[in-house]
């Protein structure tokens, strides 16, 4: 038997291009499969109910993966320049979506001279005083003293407020506002299903949905995007408080039926609850600021909610904005997602935007902000 040596007369190991030219192949077949997954990630999110699974990824991996390629093309060096431009591009490319913000590195905007100013705080409080997340069933294990103390501490012109409920099995409503009065006097008080909206300025518009018959329909079926008007002098400033159902239950089996019924039946809720808003948004001449927990990473990127309505970015804090899982809130999971948004139309200034922790109350960080409006404002 004739044995081919592995080495040439000078020396060189001759498996080094055979394992370099099979590097090569595999790095060009996962830059071809993720940029696949890319184009489909553009064009199916918010479009296709089953990609409503992929769709809870954290959009920090959009950036991960063609960065670790990169590096190992950088590294290796067994591509060709085409293959590392094309993964130098599929990096650039998303940036945008993971949501880069290198704005928070930068002092806000002060607000305009003579522009009416407020204070709004925007918040999912993990049902309300009963904990966070379905970690806490029947309510009442942080005490409604700890969990309104911290939403007076705030100090906040405006509220918008969601999960408004208990959960044990299903919704609780609840029925507070006579505390809500109590403890916020002065404020104006509106009230629709999970949602609650608190107002130092006079609310002079409610735009409530009908609610069904059945028990739980103000949960199930209710409003997700409170429309609340309020005026400031000479100006009316539509405030929607928002809370979109999450795309999938974590506590079902992923391989039952019924984990794909839910996820369907989600995906439907949450595109009539966009139509609905967006529907809104197009027929409301005022300023506006739309708020809340989208339960979608994608607000900023690839979901829109009509012409002009522009995703706003935090003026401080970390230059990749996120807000769940909040500290301490029982996941075990790192915080890399962003499901809280703030977006304006009109006008609508941000002098300052901030994710604000919480103790413990919720599995969301809140969203504190400071606006000024075009009306009175000196141009």
């Amino acid at each position: 038997m004739i044995h081919t040596p592995l080495t040439t007369d000078d020396g060189t190991d001759q498996r080094r291009p055979r394992a370099r030219r099979r590097l090569a192949r595999f790095l060009s077949i996962a830059t071809g499969l993720w940029t696949l997954f890319l184009i489909a990630h553009v064009l199916l999110t918010g479009r296709w109910w089953l990609w409503m699974l992929v769709e809870p990824i954290p959009p920090l991996l959009l950036l991960v993966v063609p960065v670790v390629l990169l590096s190992i093309v950088l590294v290796a060096r067994p591509l060709s320049r085409w293959t590392t431009a094309a993964l130098a591009g599929l990096t650039l490319l998303s940036l945008p979506l993971v949501g880069v913000n290198p704005g928070a590195l930068a002092d806000g905007t002060p607000p305009r001279p003579g522009a009416p100013v407020l204070k709004i705080f925007s918040w999912n409080t993990g049902y309300w005083d009963s904990g966070t997340g379905y970690l806490a069933e029947g309510g009442n294990v942080d005490g409604p003293d700890v969990f309104y103390d911290f939403l007076e501490q705030q100090n906040a012109d405006v509220y918008l407020l969601s999960e408004h409920l208990y959960w044990n099995d299903g919704p609780i409503a609840l029925d507070d506002e006579p505390t809500l009065r109590a403890r916020f006097p002065g404020y104006q008080v509106n009230v629709e299903g999970e949602l609650v909206t608190l107002s130092r300025m006079p609310i002079v518009g409610r735009f409530p949905r009908q609610e069904g018959p059945e028990p739980e329909s103000w949960y199930w079926h209710g409003n997700k995007a409170q429309r609340t008007d309020v005026r400031l002098g000479q100006c009316v400033f539509s405030l929607y408080n928002v809370h979109l159902p999450q795309p999938v239950d974590p506590r079902l089996n992923a391989f039952s039926s019924d984990f794909y019924n839910f996820a369907h039946g989600q995906y439907d809720r949450v595109q009539t609850e966009l139509a609905a808003l967006r529907a809104d948004l197009a027929g409301n001449p005022n300023p506006l600021l739309v708020a809340g927990d989208f339960n979608s990473p994608w607000m900023g990127s690839l979901v829109s909610l009509g012409d002009g309505v522009e995703h706003r970015d935090p003026t401080e804090g970390s230059v990749l904005p996120l807000s769940f899982p909040a500290n301490d809130s029982g996941w075990g999971l790192p915080r890399l997602w962003r499901l809280d948004w703030v977006l304006t139309r009109g006008g609508v200034d941000i002098a300052r935007y901030a994710f604000l922790p919480n103790p413990g109350l919720s599995d969301h960080k809140a969203q504190h902000l400071t606006v000024s409006l075009p009306c009175g404002a000196d141009r």
